[in-house]
């Protein structure tokens, strides 16, 4: 499992590599000491887990995960715990408070998942004002086209990110997600019913009662996907 270490204060790091040397699932692929830094190393080494501080120069810790297309595991490592709330809010597996303790680095490392490819998106990081969420792309129902953004809905929620719809379209499973047509993707497994429209098309309307009108052609593209 390879991890990025994206800390401004040098002490901090050495520290920490030093811990996680005991791990030997876990390689160190590399080091930041900026938010740019480590957007750069990211898009390089493709990290299974950053272990993320929060207050550094520049953009801090969630402005960074904000500019992810991708956003791996996270463990925030923090000298602040003000900011723990939050970062459990956008699901990060553990938030560590320097000098960080073997034991709680231990607890920790045992949340990690198991590396895979990752080739598909798996989660998007939201920021909607002062709220922040880290989603898995599984609990998005509905993504939909707001010209060069995408309104995501989730768990009642329908936040805007900068991101178009074609773009979040090439990195998502087809055996999971649909496009209906020009304007919205739907996760399948979200799907409640679907009906045939007065024009021959169809009708998906998906858990929680919110309904998508499919173009005539991805219609039959369901059809045939599905045997209907």
């Amino acid at each position: 499992m390879k991890a990025l270490i994206i800390d401004d204060e040098r002490m901090a790091r050495q520290e920490l590599r030093r811990l996680l040397a005991a791990y030997a699932g876990i390689e160190i692929a590399g080091e930041a000491r900026t938010g740019e830094e480590a957007l750069d190393l990211i898009s390089r080494l493709e990290p299974d887990v950053l272990f993320l501080d929060i207050r550094m120069p520049g953009m801090n810790g969630f402005d960074l995960l904000q500019r992810l297309d991708d956003v791996p595991q996270v463990i925030f490592t923090t000298a602040y715990d003000e900011y723990a709330l939050k970062a459990f809010e956008v699901s990060a597996l553990d938030y560590l408070v320097k000098p960080v303790a073997p034991a709680r680095l231990a607890a920790a490392v045992a949340k990690l998942s198991p590396c895979t490819v990752r080739s598909r998106l798996e989660r998007v990081f939201v920021k909607d004002g002062e709220r922040c969420w880290l989603v898995p792309v599984t609990d998005i129902l509905l993504l939909e086209s707001e010209g060069n953004y995408t309104r995501l809905h989730f768990a009642n929620q329908r936040p805007l990110i900068p991101r178009s719809l074609a773009a979040l379209h090439e990195r998502l499973d087809p055996a999971v997600f649909f496009r209906a047509g020009r304007r919205h993707i739907v996760n399948l497994k979200w799907v409640d019913r679907v009906e045939s429209g007065i024009a021959g098309n169809l009708l998906i309307t998906l858990r929680g009662g919110t309904t998508v009108e499919m173009s005539r052609r991805q219609s039959a593209r369901f059809r045939e996907a599905l045997s209907l």
